[in-house]
């Protein structure tokens, strides 16, 4: 919470000031006067938000101070748009109609880079990398973070897939791709790739292959219609589902825990099926376990804590707090009203995005967003924001 963050002058600013008064010489004042007042004018500079949060909402983004979650600017963005972290402390990747945006939160600023494509989709940070997906072409993108400090696009690797579909990468520590197997009507699995795009390994045993996560050891999973798959250590494991129709499609993992936290869903003709059991997968035994929290949640429900702890937001307003070894809830933590999880995935609902020791919670129908303290469950703060939020998420360093 307390990283330190870089301030840069913002030169955008100080450009458009001038931009403002040449334009008003053009209204009919006196030029030398407009260039003189623009001379005295004092110069301003970005004061940069220490550990930005970006919250979208219908029509823009908020950037939030993420200690005192003060408002330190508002940007229009039309369009339904998504953020994720980019892996450094100052950036945010913006998911918009026309691709991936680099906005950096800290500045309050897009920076111009884009990695432009239709239907950008997963975002994954790993090993010091960021890798993106892009649905409508099958184009992967890999960067260092930290390349982004300059402003300009980062030399990076690529790789795309055989047929756009709905999918995710990650970069491994070794420089192995893993990437998903599919088409826009079928999705079967996944594969591997070296260091030069060589295809090493292949696994097409896992039905509608969707999200991803890493736990400790560097084993990573992509979730299945009936189950887990597993990669590590150069091997495929697969991990079935207890039931014939067992989806796990979105994960989270930790370095801290060899223990992947998931969804379950086990009705494949609902409209929208509100799960009440969530599945703890043990990447060193290949076992799985469900446990019941007894309230329903979404996929924007899913977090994982500083020590490894399984993090869910309940719709009956409570955070839980589960010990992955046990399965154990430890802790329930009351946070926000109840909800229900509307039928439309793009429609907001409370939404978690866990920082070290704090969560943040949105809460669209009061328009609020909550920072909960996981060690002591404490609300540390609450701000209401002038309209309701959608997604949340914010810089996060160190991956």
């Amino acid at each position: 919470m307390n990283k330190q963050i870089r301030t840069r002058a913002c030169t955008g600013t100080a450009l458009a000031l001038a931009a403002s008064a040449v334009l008003t010489a053009c209204g009919g004042e006196d030029t030398s006067s407009a260039t003189a007042k623009a001379k005295d004018a004092p110069r301003t500079k970005a004061v940069a938000v220490k550990d930005p949060l970006v919250a979208t909402f219908d029509g823009g983004l908020y950037v939030l101070d993420g200690e005192s979650l003060k408002l330190a600017k508002t940007i229009a963005l039309p369009g339904f748009n998504r953020v994720n972290p980019a892996g450094d402390d100052s950036h945010v990747l913006v998911s918009t109609d026309s691709g991936f945006r680099v906005l950096n939160a800290a500045e309050q600023t897009f920076t111009g880079i884009e990695y432009k494509g239709a239907k950008p989709g997963h975002v994954v940070q790993h090993a010091g990398k960021t890798v993106l997906f892009t649905d409508g072409t099958g184009e992967v993108n890999v960067f260092d973070p930290d390349d982004l400090e300059g402003g300009k696009k980062p030399q990076g690797r690529t790789y795309t897939s055989a047929e756009p579909h709905h999918g995710v990468a990650i970069e491994l520590s070794n420089g192995e791709l893993l990437s998903t197997l599919g088409t826009e009507e079928k999705r079967t699995g996944a594969l591997v790739l070296d260091k030069n795009n060589k295809e090493i390994k292949r696994n097409e045993h896992c039905p509608g292959v969707h999200g991803e996560s890493a736990a400790q050891g560097e084993a990573v999973a992509v979730g299945c219609e009936d189950g887990v798959l597993i990669y590590k250590d150069g091997e495929f494991t697969k991990v079935d589902a207890p039931d014939d129709y067992g989806r796990i499609g979105n994960q989270r993992g930790s370095d801290a825990s060899p223990i992947l936290l998931g969804d379950y869903k086990t009705d494949p003709e609902a409209e929208l099926e509100r799960p009440t059991r969530i599945s703890l997968i043990d990447t060193e035994t290949a076992k799985l376990r469900l446990v019941d929290l007894g309230t329903s949640y979404s996929f924007r429900s899913l977090g994982r804590g500083p020590h490894g702890e399984a993090l869910v937001l309940g719709t009956n307003g409570i955070l839980h707090v589960i010990d992955p070894e046990t399965g154990k809830v430890e802790k329930k933590i009351p946070v926000v009203d109840e909800w229900q999880e509307p039928l439309d995935w793009q429609q907001p609902r409370p939404t978690l995005f866990v920082r070290d020791h704090i969560a943040y919670v949105s809460e669209p129908g009061k328009r609020k967003l909550h920072a909960v303290d996981i060690a002591s469950g404490e609300k540390v703060t609450s701000v209401t924001l002038p309209k309701s939020t959608n997604e949340l998420s914010g810089v996060v360093a160190g991956h």
